[in-house]
């Protein structure tokens, strides 16, 4: 599979890494894998969501403020750039962010420093940047909603995750994958699914990727006996 050989090649690295797909692909279980298997899985993981964060309070979000810096701003508050120091931060949707934000995270690469807003103060910062969209950022740049010398910045390396209808045969691993977590946070044994059941999912038209897959398996954790069989593939998914 030729997305976890590229995360098994850049995990160990401190390369900066742009994730590419459509929508429910799983790009932050790329991320998520990255950082896990890299030098500096013990620190933390910050995920920040750059589309559901308006636009004037992304700045605020990473890089922090300092108290006064604007009217809610009623103490001093550290950004993720600070608290994933010497882990990782995932910049999901980054296709999403305001140009006057791209700036400041342009810096912040450039230089390992950030200022808090309304701040003065250079603060030292070590992480290293996952990025990840789903837009196609080259035309972003083209009708200047993208800022090209970020794009280089963020794309040492690209990992383009496809459609999952693109890549049926990673369909078992998953499905395996799911059911294992999902029977952990439910607290019950690991559940078996027949050969005849995967042979089922992997025909689906999973039109909402990953997402749509993961939400499935969870539906027949739940309704399913102790095996997963073709039935209820038939019964609980094909609706």
């Amino acid at each position: 599979n030729k997305v976890l050989d590229m995360i098994e090649k850049v995990a160990p690295t401190d390369a900066r890494v742009l994730v590419t797909g459509p929508n429910g692909t799983g790009k932050e279980l790329v991320a998520r894998a990255i950082h896990e298997k890299s030098q500096r899985s013990e620190n933390a993981l910050i995920e920040v969501n750059c589309a559901a964060i308006p636009s004037e309070l992304i700045e605020s979000e990473l890089f922090g403020h300092e108290k006064g810096a604007f009217t809610s701003a009623i103490k001093q508050k550290k950004g993720n750039f600070e608290t994933a120091t010497g882990g990782t931060l995932f910049l999901d949707e980054i296709g999403d962010m305001s140009l006057s934000a791209q700036a400041k995270v342009l810096r912040a690469l450039q230089e390992s420093k950030i200022t808090r807003v309304g701040g003065e103060k250079e603060i030292v910062v070590d992480v290293r940047v996952i990025a990840a969209t789903n837009k196609d950022l080259r035309k972003e740049i083209e009708a200047g909603n993208f800022r090209e010398d970020l794009y280089h910045r963020l794309g040492v390396i690209l990992i383009h995750v496809p459609a999952l209808n693109e890549r049926r045969d990673d369909i078992p691993l998953l499905v395996d994958h799911f059911l294992q977590m999902i029977c952990d946070d439910q607290g019950v044994a690991k559940k078996e699914i027949d050969s005849a059941a995967i042979k089922e999912l992997k025909d689906y038209n999973w039109t909402g990727n990953i997402r749509e897959l993961r939400n499935v398996v969870e539906r027949l954790v739940i309704l399913s006996g102790k095996t997963i069989t073709k039935k209820d593939v038939e019964q609980f998914v094909k609706l």
